[in-house]
């Protein structure tokens, strides 16, 4: 990942909601969840979630497809995982293990793969 891509996704997850609805996708699977799910879900109106999802998208942290009339959103887990590694990857001089640092496994997140986040756990 480029500076400029960590950058852009950092600044995308810096604010309350994107991260609330980043993290909720990220719970929901590569299947994802339709927009309306996630509104109704974190509270927002729609006007404020379709920004919100934009600004996720253009940081390339989401990706959409189209369903009947509906968009369904999920995390774009390729992108997170490069997020991750590039946040993490001088960590204790590649020694990353010796300094506490909780990695995925394989380096990748997987759907069945169990990802630590702050105090608990998210599964998928």
């Amino acid at each position: 990942m480029e500076k400029t891509d960590a950058i852009a996704a950092l600044a995308a997850l810096a604010q309350e909601s994107r991260l609330d609805v980043f993290r909720l996708l990220v719970q929901a699977g590569a299947e994802g969840m339709p927009a309306g799910r996630i509104g109704e879900r974190l509270g927002l109106p729609s006007a404020t979630l379709s920004f919100h999802l934009n600004q996720l998208r253009q940081a390339g942290l989401v990706t959409f497809r189209r369903e009947g009339r509906s968009l369904i959103y999920a995390a774009a887990y390729d992108a997170m995982n490069d997020l991750l590694a590039f946040l993490t990857e001088n960590c204790c001089r590649g020694e990353a293990a010796g300094c506490g640092v909780i990695g995925v496994a394989g380096g990748a997140c997987e759907a069945s793969t169990t990802v630590t986040v702050e105090q608990g756990s998210v599964r998928r």
